[in-house]
């Protein structure tokens, strides 16, 4: 297994070039993030993921977790690597310093984000879920449950989980049945939750599970439910930890991948009732867990990206030490690295191609996150939210599509070694593969992307998003680079092609939402083929800008990103116009099916 290099000359420039950090920098409350603290930030992120979280990588993933009589034991070093995650403050990196957070922006705390999953998926699991819950509180706690618990899940100390699932509720959480019942001022809790990613460990003291549940009488689906903060360990007013919980985790899963992080089995309430408090009102938890619920979205988005990144470092250092067959067209007998044959170099610069596209896309998102949250114009704010909403779930299901794909052909790159657990490739196949899963699978997230995002707003969000990419084109187009201005008519044409599908898919989904949900899928993916070309497109810019300024010290890093966005091109953005075709061509034959022919 080769060691992970954080690739941060490449995070630099994403979050410059593509995601415009000097911009959301400006924004009010985020003046601390100079691009001196941004490098400091990036480099001992990068330092931690490559000297603590790495190395536990494959050891944890060949061990697994330990369950024993409802106790859950992390694998060797989990523990300890948490541990100097915590005296790091790295959990706090976007939160209110009021709680203990840093108040720096989500667009450089994806970033690191990235750094953790790249080097270690299952162990980033834990974090991930814990910042959902701080976001939730943050927006949805009262004071007193801000009090108690938001200082030590910023700093990580106590961990946050997510509970939805249920044996007899996957993705229709409305069908759920754990119970709860007021009394006083807090309410018993009983039920079992299944899924639950970190719901227990022997990494943090205590774990705050944000549970949806239903109250007596309350309205069926998901207006009936409510939301509640169930502690592992009671929190008494002064901070301090009180009595365990009615709660226990009941078994571990055996999975697929992410072995190292444990999915729970949760039980609340075998004896008296766990106690829970209610967040928000009651019968409105889901537009609580929303919240989380996006957190989540965002973060799982940026696995898919980071599982892509380490695929491709590995089978781009196989490709360069493994040496077989001779050079095609040469007259030299002798054998050569494989990176030196086509077809594996097609197969690395389409894998570089993508991962750069889908950290623009991610850092892009981030920053629609933070100009939301801190855009001193409410109009301004509200058009950040519009656009963030539009790309959550794209980055969800692109991204995590994507990673599959990227650590497929990375194992691909491998040859018969990549089927060989010793190398590496074939773990981060495994561990990929859950990502179009959780957090609402890739086809919900279609579904929110037509139903919730076009037609609620007829299409505004979209179009927006359409004429900001057609403005940045235009300006392209005239660029004294001509390989820049050479991207602009392929992406044009590409941008034409979404915005005639968008036009069928509101069309369709006002006569007929059965025909736009068959569509929905091909959609979203040729929405997300053409936003990696576009930001490729802007990096290539900014490349030859700084070029043209002579920064020679960084020559081949920004000539690399004008070629691999002229790869992108033409590889990979041809598949805009596939999806598209599949998207308003075949909802009708996808329909026509009858359910005894499938």
């Amino acid at each position: 297994m080769t060691e992970y290099v954080p690739p941060l000359a490449d995070i630099r420039f994403a979050l410059y070039a593509q995601a415009e950090l000097s911009e959301v920098a400006r924004l009010p409350g985020y003046g601390d993030a100079t691009p001196e603290l941004v490098d400091s930030v990036l480099d001992e992120a990068g330092r931690l993921a490559a000297e603590v979280l790495a190395p536990l990588n494959h050891s944890g993933d060949r061990e697994g977790c330990r369950y024993d009589n409802g106790v859950v034991r992390s694998p060797a070093g989990f523990a300890e690597a948490y541990a100097r995650f915590v005296e790091g403050a790295w959990g706090g990196l976007p939160f209110d310093p009021a709680h203990g957070g840093q108040g720096l922006p989500w667009t450089l705390a994806t970033a690191v984000q990235e750094l953790w999953n790249s080097a270690n998926l299952s162990f980033a699991l834990a974090p991930l879920l814990t910042q959902g819950g701080v976001e939730l509180l943050e927006i949805h706690g009262t004071p007193a449950q801000q009090r108690l618990f938001l200082p030590k899940l910023v700093t990580g100390e106590w961990a946050g989980t997510m509970n939805l699932t249920e044996p007899q509720a996957g993705s229709d959480v409305g069908a759920l049945k754990t119970r709860a019942v007021r009394e006083g001022a807090h309410y018993r809790i009983t039920g079992q939750k299944i899924f639950i990613t970190w719901g227990e460990h022997d990494c943090a003291e205590n774990i705050v599970h944000m549970v949806l549940a239903r109250l007596p009488g309350a309205p069926e689906g998901t207006k009936g439910i409510s939301l509640f903060i169930v502690p592992k360990f009671l929190v008494n007013e002064d901070g301090s930890l009180g009595a365990r919980n009615d709660l226990r985790c009941v078994s571990i899963e055996s999975k697929l991948g992410i072995h190292a992080a444990p999915t729970c089995v949760m039980a609340y309430g075998d004896s008296e009732g766990a106690i829970g408090y209610l967040v928000g009102r009651e019968n409105e938890g889901m537009a609580c867990m929303f919240t989380m619920m996006n957190n989540a979205r965002l973060g799982v988005g940026v696995q898919g990206l980071a599982v892509a990144a380490r695929a491709y470092q590995g089978a781009r250092a196989y490709a360069r030490e493994r040496i077989q067959g001779r050079a095609i067209g040469s007259d030299d007998t002798r054998p050569v690295a494989i990176l030196q044959h086509p077809d594996v170099r097609r197969m690395l610069t389409t894998m570089r191609a993508r991962v750069e596209a889908m950290r623009a896309l991610a850092y892009l998102a981030a920053a629609a996150l933070d100009r939301a949250k801190h855009a001193p114009d409410p109009a301004a704010r509200a058009r950040a939210q519009a656009r963030l909403d539009l790309l959550i779930p794209v980055v969800k299901s692109w991204l995590t599509d994507g990673g599959c794909e990227v650590a497929s052909t990375a194992l691909q790159v491998h040859g018969g070694m990549g089927f060989i657990e010793e190398t590496g490739a074939a773990q981060h196949y495994r561990d990929a593969r859950i990502t179009p899963i959780y957090e609402g699978t890739n086809g919900i997230q279609a579904l929110d992307l037509v139903s919730r995002k076009l037609l609620r707003d007829e299409g505004a969000a979209a179009r927006d998003l359409f004429g900001d990419i057609r403005g940045e084109l235009g300006n392209l187009e005239t660029h004294p680079d001509g390989r820049v201005a050479g991207l602009c008519g392929d992406l044009g044409a590409a941008l034409k092609t979404l915005e005639s599908a968008t036009d069928w898919v509101l069309q369709a989904g006002a006569g007929d939402l059965c025909r736009a949900a068959a569509a929905a899928t091909p959609y979203q993916s040729a929405l997300g083929f053409l936003l990696g070309g576009w930001l490729l497109a802007r990096g290539a810019a900014a490349a030859a800008h700084r070029l043209a300024e002579g920064e020679a010290r960084n020559a081949a890093l920004l000539e690399g990103k004008i070629a691999t966005a002229r790869v992108y091109v033409d590889n990979i953005l041809p598949r805009a116009a596939a999806e598209a075709t599949a998207a308003t061509r075949g909802a009708d034959s996808t329909l026509a099916l009858g359910d005894d022919q499938l």
